[in-house]
């Protein structure tokens, strides 16, 4: 089935429906316009729902906003993610498709959602490289990790931060001297959390640092991330990016 939009002067967004069958929007869902757009995307298919009765609609979230605000970070803020995911579940999709969530509350708030493996692009990059060792940038992307690893059949170091007298220090949980390694994680805004990554890692003898993230900000640059890693691998999930320091795999036409 197909769909057009069409965006007023003051802002206005109208959708229109044209044929009939089951319903697919790919979105970048990287913004507040991306979610009204599918909202009225929705409401032009539900308005003739007797003709769709035997048909499904699907909407694939290939970014999704404030996925990073997923639980109240202080008792006078908004829960952001929350408010997100009831949105979306009053469009009332019959499945929800997101690409890599920053955590499973997203897929616990968004009913009838579940994850698109960022997998595949992993393993482009890890096979691009050569065989790397992988990087868990902190406690909360081991798990995950693990998972990667063990599918690849490649090597894992953890990271962590801990508190030393009060300074926060990045413990690297193996020996990294002389090898290839990449960081692997699901988003990058500023990076300079990986930054200080690979600072270390080459400081313990690493011979050359890669970044995998599946969204890609980068809303400050990449200079500085020039001057710490050999190169960077993400999706165009979020933006393209058009900069020969960065390979970008397709996942959002």
């Amino acid at each position: 089935m197909n769909y057009t939009i069409k965006k007023y002067k003051d802002g206005q967004i109208s959708a229109k429906i044209e044929g009939e069958g089951d319903l697919l929007v790919n979105i970048r869902g990287n913004s507040y316009e991306d979610l009204f757009q599918v909202a009225a995307i929705k409401d032009a298919w539900d308005a003739n729902r007797l003709r769709h009765k035997f048909h499904t609609s699907t909407l694939n979230i290939y970014c999704l906003i404030g996925q990073r605000s997923d639980r109240r970070f202080h008792e006078n803020e908004s829960f952001d993610l929350r408010i997100i995911a009831k949105f979306i579940n009053g469009l009332n999709f019959d499945q929800v498709n997101i690409l890599h969530p920053h955590s499973d509350t997203a897929l616990a708030l968004i009913e009838n959602s579940q994850c698109i493996s960022h997998y595949e692009f992993v393993a482009k990059a890890y096979r691009s490289i050569g065989s790397p060792v992988l990087i868990s940038p902190d406690a909360g992307a081991y798990k995950e990790s693990h998972a990667l690893a063990v599918k690849l059949r490649a090597q894992l170091i953890p990271a962590n931060k801990v508190r030393v007298d009060g300074k926060p220090n990045l413990i690297i949980q193996g020996n990294v001297a002389g090898l290839d390694c990449l960081i692997v994680d699901d988003l990058a805004d500023g990076g300079r959390t990986f930054i200080a990554l690979a600072k270390e890692l080459k400081k313990q003898g690493a011979q050359k640092v890669y970044l995998y993230v599946t969204h890609g900000q980068f809303s400050f640059g990449f200079e500085e991330l020039k001057e710490n890693i050999e190169h960077i691998f993400c999706t165009n999930s979020f933006r393209l990016i058009k900069d020969a320091f960065v390979t970008q795999y397709e996942v959002f036409k």
